[in-house]
Protein backbone atom coordinates (compact mmCIF):
# COMPACT_ATOMS: atom_id res chain seq x y z
CA UNK A 1 0.00 0.00 0.00
CA UNK A 2 0.80 3.64 -0.83
CA UNK A 3 1.76 4.45 2.91
CA UNK A 4 4.14 1.49 3.59
CA UNK A 5 7.29 1.42 4.97
CA UNK A 6 10.45 1.11 2.39
CA UNK A 7 11.25 2.28 -0.89
CA UNK A 8 9.71 0.69 -4.08
CA UNK A 9 11.75 1.21 -6.63
CA UNK A 10 9.79 -0.79 -9.16
CA UNK A 11 7.70 1.31 -12.07
CA UNK A 12 6.64 -1.46 -14.30
CA UNK A 13 3.99 -2.95 -13.58
CA UNK A 14 2.95 0.93 -12.68
CA UNK A 15 0.77 0.90 -9.78
CA UNK A 16 -0.14 4.61 -9.29
CA UNK A 17 -0.13 5.87 -13.31
CA UNK A 18 -2.13 8.98 -12.36
CA UNK A 19 0.79 9.75 -10.14
CA UNK A 20 2.74 9.19 -13.23
CA UNK A 21 0.63 11.12 -15.57
CA UNK A 22 0.61 14.14 -13.08
CA UNK A 23 4.45 13.74 -13.28
CA UNK A 24 4.34 14.24 -16.70
CA UNK A 25 1.54 17.47 -16.78
CA UNK A 26 3.68 19.11 -14.41
CA UNK A 27 6.78 19.00 -16.77
CA UNK A 28 4.71 20.46 -19.85
CA UNK A 29 3.70 23.47 -17.50
CA UNK A 30 7.76 24.34 -17.39
CA UNK A 31 8.54 28.50 -17.04
CA UNK A 32 11.16 30.13 -15.67
CA UNK A 33 11.88 33.68 -13.77
CA UNK A 34 13.85 35.04 -16.66
CA UNK A 35 10.36 35.67 -18.76
CA UNK A 36 8.43 37.38 -15.90
CA UNK A 37 9.10 41.11 -16.17
CA UNK A 38 9.39 42.72 -12.90
CA UNK A 39 11.06 45.83 -14.11
CA UNK A 40 7.57 47.45 -15.62
CA UNK A 41 6.63 46.99 -11.93
CA UNK A 42 8.19 49.79 -10.75
CA UNK A 43 6.56 52.82 -11.89
CA UNK A 44 3.05 51.68 -10.12
CA UNK A 45 5.42 50.88 -6.71
CA UNK A 46 6.19 54.95 -7.28
CA UNK A 47 2.72 55.52 -7.11
CA UNK A 48 1.34 53.62 -4.22
CA UNK A 49 0.45 55.44 -1.16
CA UNK A 50 1.58 54.12 2.21
CA UNK A 51 -0.85 51.57 3.22
CA UNK A 52 -0.96 50.27 0.20
CA UNK A 53 3.06 50.09 0.58
CA UNK A 54 2.54 48.20 4.22
CA UNK A 55 0.94 45.40 2.48
CA UNK A 56 2.96 45.19 -0.17
CA UNK A 57 6.17 44.86 1.97
CA UNK A 58 4.72 42.09 4.50
CA UNK A 59 3.20 40.07 1.62
CA UNK A 60 7.02 39.89 0.02
CA UNK A 61 8.11 39.53 3.22
CA UNK A 62 6.03 36.41 3.72
CA UNK A 63 6.56 35.51 0.31
CA UNK A 64 10.49 35.50 0.98
CA UNK A 65 10.47 32.12 2.79
CA UNK A 66 7.08 30.63 2.89
CA UNK A 67 8.24 28.13 -0.32
CA UNK A 68 10.85 27.37 1.42
CA UNK A 69 8.99 25.91 4.17
CA UNK A 70 6.93 23.81 1.95
CA UNK A 71 10.34 22.26 0.32
CA UNK A 72 11.60 21.54 3.64
CA UNK A 73 8.53 19.36 4.17
CA UNK A 74 8.67 17.86 1.17
CA UNK A 75 12.40 16.60 1.56
CA UNK A 76 11.87 15.66 5.45
CA UNK A 77 8.38 14.11 5.57
CA UNK A 78 6.71 13.54 2.06
CA UNK A 79 9.83 11.83 0.05
CA UNK A 80 10.16 9.16 2.79
CA UNK A 81 6.58 8.15 3.26
CA UNK A 82 5.01 8.19 0.67
CA UNK A 83 6.05 4.45 -0.79
CA UNK A 84 5.44 4.79 -5.08
CA UNK A 85 8.72 5.65 -7.51
CA UNK A 86 5.30 7.34 -9.69
CA UNK A 87 4.93 9.33 -6.63
CA UNK A 88 8.37 10.20 -5.89
CA UNK A 89 9.08 11.11 -9.70
CA UNK A 90 6.03 14.04 -9.03
CA UNK A 91 7.43 15.31 -6.14
CA UNK A 92 10.59 15.37 -7.34
CA UNK A 93 9.43 17.76 -9.97
CA UNK A 94 7.18 19.73 -7.13
CA UNK A 95 10.46 20.39 -5.37
CA UNK A 96 12.18 21.77 -7.99
CA UNK A 97 9.42 23.80 -8.75
CA UNK A 98 9.50 24.94 -5.43
CA UNK A 99 13.03 25.88 -6.03
CA UNK A 100 11.95 28.04 -9.05
CA UNK A 101 9.30 30.11 -6.91
CA UNK A 102 12.15 30.47 -3.88
CA UNK A 103 14.30 32.06 -7.27
CA UNK A 104 10.49 34.01 -8.24
CA UNK A 105 10.54 35.79 -4.60
CA UNK A 106 14.38 36.10 -4.71
CA UNK A 107 14.07 38.17 -7.54
CA UNK A 108 11.30 40.01 -6.82
CA UNK A 109 12.72 41.05 -3.46
CA UNK A 110 15.77 42.27 -5.29
CA UNK A 111 13.42 44.56 -7.80
CA UNK A 112 10.78 46.02 -5.52
CA UNK A 113 13.51 46.44 -2.10
CA UNK A 114 16.71 48.05 -3.53
CA UNK A 115 17.78 49.18 0.02
CA UNK A 116 20.03 46.32 1.69
CA UNK A 117 18.96 46.42 4.54
CA UNK A 118 14.85 46.37 3.62
CA UNK A 119 15.68 43.04 1.93
CA UNK A 120 17.87 41.63 5.01
CA UNK A 121 14.39 42.47 6.86
CA UNK A 122 12.31 40.77 4.92
CA UNK A 123 14.43 37.94 4.50
CA UNK A 124 14.33 37.44 8.53
CA UNK A 125 10.60 38.05 8.69
CA UNK A 126 9.63 35.02 10.72
CA UNK A 127 11.68 36.16 13.54
CA UNK A 128 10.50 39.68 14.06
CA UNK A 129 7.10 40.01 12.03
CA UNK A 130 4.28 38.81 14.64
CA UNK A 131 1.53 37.88 11.90
CA UNK A 132 4.17 36.33 9.66
CA UNK A 133 6.58 34.24 12.58
CA UNK A 134 2.88 32.76 13.94
CA UNK A 135 1.88 31.57 10.35
CA UNK A 136 6.12 29.88 10.14
CA UNK A 137 5.43 28.35 13.93
CA UNK A 138 2.14 26.95 12.45
CA UNK A 139 3.68 25.11 9.51
CA UNK A 140 6.74 24.10 12.18
CA UNK A 141 4.71 22.81 14.77
CA UNK A 142 3.60 20.22 11.84
CA UNK A 143 6.61 19.73 10.07
CA UNK A 144 8.15 18.14 13.53
CA UNK A 145 4.84 16.23 14.51
CA UNK A 146 6.21 13.59 12.11
CA UNK A 147 9.77 14.30 11.93
CA UNK A 148 10.89 11.85 14.51
CA UNK A 149 8.91 8.86 13.04
CA UNK A 150 11.32 7.13 10.67
CA UNK A 151 8.59 4.53 9.35
CA UNK A 152 4.51 4.47 9.33
CA UNK A 153 4.33 1.22 11.26
CA UNK A 154 1.04 1.96 12.80
CA UNK A 155 -2.39 3.33 12.42
CA UNK A 156 -1.34 6.26 14.41
CA UNK A 157 1.83 7.13 12.38
CA UNK A 158 0.41 7.11 9.48
CA UNK A 159 -2.67 9.46 10.80
CA UNK A 160 -0.06 11.91 11.95
CA UNK A 161 1.47 11.31 8.70
CA UNK A 162 -1.97 12.40 7.31
CA UNK A 163 -2.48 15.28 8.71
CA UNK A 164 0.86 16.65 7.85
CA UNK A 165 0.24 16.23 4.64
CA UNK A 166 -3.29 17.58 4.64
CA UNK A 167 -1.99 21.07 6.55
CA UNK A 168 0.68 21.40 4.03
CA UNK A 169 -1.88 20.79 0.73
CA UNK A 170 -5.15 22.40 2.55
CA UNK A 171 -3.73 24.94 5.05
CA UNK A 172 -0.29 26.09 4.14
CA UNK A 173 -0.45 25.88 -0.14
CA UNK A 174 -4.34 25.73 -0.47
CA UNK A 175 -4.75 28.49 2.60
CA UNK A 176 -2.02 31.04 3.20
CA UNK A 177 -0.72 31.06 -0.61
CA UNK A 178 -4.11 31.07 -1.62
CA UNK A 179 -4.91 34.30 0.95
CA UNK A 180 -1.34 36.05 -0.61
CA UNK A 181 -2.75 35.54 -3.85
CA UNK A 182 -5.66 37.41 -3.59
CA UNK A 183 -3.95 40.48 -2.51
CA UNK A 184 -1.57 40.37 -5.62
CA UNK A 185 -5.05 39.80 -7.93
CA UNK A 186 -6.90 42.58 -6.04
CA UNK A 187 -3.56 44.96 -7.06
CA UNK A 188 -4.05 43.37 -10.38
CA UNK A 189 -7.85 43.95 -10.71
CA UNK A 190 -6.92 47.67 -10.10
CA UNK A 191 -4.31 47.83 -13.18
CA UNK A 192 -1.02 47.56 -10.90
CA UNK A 193 2.21 45.44 -10.34
CA UNK A 194 1.17 43.15 -13.71
CA UNK A 195 4.78 41.92 -13.33
CA UNK A 196 3.75 40.28 -10.31
CA UNK A 197 0.59 39.15 -11.60
CA UNK A 198 2.19 37.47 -14.49
CA UNK A 199 4.48 35.36 -12.25
CA UNK A 200 1.92 34.78 -9.54
CA UNK A 201 -0.32 33.11 -12.13
CA UNK A 202 2.34 30.58 -12.55
CA UNK A 203 2.96 29.76 -9.40
CA UNK A 204 -0.71 29.80 -8.78
CA UNK A 205 -1.21 27.22 -11.32
CA UNK A 206 2.09 25.05 -9.68
CA UNK A 207 0.53 25.56 -6.08
CA UNK A 208 -2.88 24.38 -7.16
CA UNK A 209 -1.56 21.36 -8.80
CA UNK A 210 0.90 20.49 -5.80
CA UNK A 211 -2.79 20.34 -3.61
CA UNK A 212 -4.41 18.27 -6.05
CA UNK A 213 -1.68 15.91 -5.89
CA UNK A 214 -1.82 15.79 -2.24
CA UNK A 215 -5.10 15.01 -2.14
CA UNK A 216 -4.96 12.43 -4.70
CA UNK A 217 -2.38 10.76 -1.94
CA UNK A 218 -5.36 10.83 0.52
CA UNK A 219 -7.58 9.77 -1.63
CA UNK A 220 -5.48 6.40 -2.13
CA UNK A 221 -4.84 5.79 1.51
CA UNK A 222 -8.74 6.21 1.47
CA UNK A 223 -9.84 3.84 -0.80
CA UNK A 224 -6.08 1.38 0.54
CA UNK A 225 -7.06 2.09 4.35
CA UNK A 226 -10.36 3.26 5.05
CA UNK A 227 -10.27 2.43 9.01
CA UNK A 228 -7.87 5.41 8.92
CA UNK A 229 -10.37 8.16 8.44
CA UNK A 230 -12.15 8.24 11.58
CA UNK A 231 -14.21 10.82 13.27
CA UNK A 232 -10.95 11.75 15.42
CA UNK A 233 -9.04 11.85 12.21
CA UNK A 234 -12.09 14.82 10.92
CA UNK A 235 -11.86 16.58 13.98
CA UNK A 236 -8.43 16.99 14.24
CA UNK A 237 -8.07 18.00 10.36
CA UNK A 238 -10.86 20.90 10.87
CA UNK A 239 -9.31 22.04 14.00
CA UNK A 240 -6.24 22.59 11.73
CA UNK A 241 -8.03 24.41 9.30
CA UNK A 242 -9.73 26.81 11.94
CA UNK A 243 -6.23 27.64 13.56
CA UNK A 244 -4.85 28.38 9.96
CA UNK A 245 -7.61 30.62 8.87
CA UNK A 246 -6.81 32.38 12.21
CA UNK A 247 -3.09 33.03 11.67
CA UNK A 248 -3.95 33.92 8.71
CA UNK A 249 -6.43 36.47 9.94
CA UNK A 250 -4.08 38.30 11.41
CA UNK A 251 -1.64 38.61 8.67
CA UNK A 252 -4.70 40.05 6.94
CA UNK A 253 -5.70 42.36 9.66
CA UNK A 254 -1.48 43.10 9.69
CA UNK A 255 -1.40 43.97 6.02
CA UNK A 256 -4.79 45.67 5.63
CA UNK A 257 -4.42 47.97 8.66
CA UNK A 258 -8.14 50.47 8.49
CA UNK A 259 -8.58 48.83 4.67
CA UNK A 260 -7.84 49.97 1.77
CA UNK A 261 -10.59 50.69 -1.52
CA UNK A 262 -11.69 47.05 -2.27
CA UNK A 263 -9.50 45.22 0.18
CA UNK A 264 -10.11 44.82 4.13
CA UNK A 265 -9.48 42.32 6.38
CA UNK A 266 -12.87 41.82 6.96
CA UNK A 267 -13.27 40.74 3.55
CA UNK A 268 -10.25 38.86 3.43
CA UNK A 269 -11.71 36.92 6.39
CA UNK A 270 -14.87 36.20 4.06
CA UNK A 271 -12.52 35.20 1.21
CA UNK A 272 -10.45 32.70 4.14
CA UNK A 273 -13.46 31.32 5.53
CA UNK A 274 -15.01 30.42 2.03
CA UNK A 275 -11.30 28.62 0.84
CA UNK A 276 -11.12 26.68 4.14
CA UNK A 277 -15.03 25.66 3.28
CA UNK A 278 -13.74 24.38 -0.26
CA UNK A 279 -10.69 22.55 0.98
CA UNK A 280 -12.62 20.82 3.77
CA UNK A 281 -15.40 19.81 1.17
CA UNK A 282 -12.82 18.49 -1.00
CA UNK A 283 -11.08 16.35 1.81
CA UNK A 284 -15.28 14.63 2.66
CA UNK A 285 -15.31 16.57 5.88
CA UNK A 286 -18.34 18.94 6.78
CA UNK A 287 -18.33 22.88 5.58
CA UNK A 288 -17.28 24.96 8.77
CA UNK A 289 -18.27 28.24 7.72
CA UNK A 290 -20.86 28.90 4.95
CA UNK A 291 -19.52 31.50 3.87
CA UNK A 292 -19.42 33.28 0.35
CA UNK A 293 -16.48 34.20 -1.90
CA UNK A 294 -16.44 38.12 -1.52
CA UNK A 295 -13.78 39.07 -4.37
CA UNK A 296 -15.23 38.35 -7.64
CA UNK A 297 -11.61 38.62 -9.28
CA UNK A 298 -10.69 35.13 -7.80
CA UNK A 299 -13.64 33.37 -9.64
CA UNK A 300 -11.58 33.02 -12.72
CA UNK A 301 -8.14 31.68 -10.97
CA UNK A 302 -9.98 28.19 -10.27
CA UNK A 303 -9.96 27.67 -14.03
CA UNK A 304 -7.26 27.04 -16.46
CA UNK A 305 -5.88 30.73 -17.76
CA UNK A 306 -6.80 31.65 -20.87
CA UNK A 307 -4.48 33.14 -23.29
CA UNK A 308 -5.71 36.31 -24.99
CA UNK A 309 -4.52 36.80 -28.48
CA UNK A 310 -2.24 40.59 -27.36
CA UNK A 311 -0.94 38.86 -24.34
CA UNK A 312 2.77 39.24 -24.49
CA UNK A 313 2.93 35.49 -24.25
CA UNK A 314 0.50 32.84 -23.12
CA UNK A 315 0.33 32.16 -19.05
CA UNK A 316 -0.69 28.99 -19.32
CA UNK A 317 1.49 27.63 -21.97
CA UNK A 318 2.43 23.50 -22.07
CA UNK A 319 5.87 22.99 -23.67
CA UNK A 320 6.44 19.71 -26.08
CA UNK A 321 2.83 19.11 -26.57
CA UNK A 322 2.61 16.23 -28.84
CA UNK A 323 1.54 16.30 -32.38
CA UNK A 324 2.35 17.76 -35.81
CA UNK A 325 0.99 19.82 -38.33
CA UNK A 326 0.59 18.44 -42.17
CA UNK A 327 0.94 20.81 -44.85
CA UNK A 328 -1.38 18.92 -47.73
CA UNK A 329 -4.63 18.38 -45.64
CA UNK A 330 -8.15 19.49 -46.79
CA UNK A 331 -9.15 22.88 -44.66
Amino acid sequence: MLLDPGMDLTLRPMRYPEFYERFRAAIRNTWTVEEVDLQSDLADLARLDEAERHLINRLVAFFATGDSIVANNLVLNLYQHINAPEARLYLSRQLYEEAVHVQFYLTLLDTYLPDHDERARAFAAVEHIPSIRAKAEFCFRWIDSVHELARLETPEHRRAFLLNLICFAACIEGLFFYGAFAYVYWLRSRGLLGGLATGTNWVFRDESLHMEFAFAVVDTVRVEEPELFDDALGARVTRMVEEAVAAELAFARDLCGDGLAGMSAERMREYLEYVADRRLARLGLPVRYGTANPFAFMELQDVQELANFFERRVSAYQVAVPGGVRLDEEF
